[in-house]
């Protein structure tokens, strides 16, 4: 029982994958502000042109 709560305690594999998926929500988070952002320019930008071609 002893070794096997030491082997517990050694073994990183769990906190790796937690890490990566950290990694992978941060990327997201940052795509998806990115995307929000372009995309309200593209918008206030076409609302122009529609308007000035009216």
């Amino acid at each position: 029982m002893n070794k096997l709560v030491s082997r517990f305690v050694k073994d990183e594999s769990g906190a790796t994958a937690i890490e990566y998926g950290l990694i992978a929500a941060g990327i997201a988070v940052a795509i998806i502000t990115a995307v929000n952002g372009v995309g309200t320019a593209l918008s206030t930008k076409f609302g122009s042109i529609s308007t000035s071609l009216k």
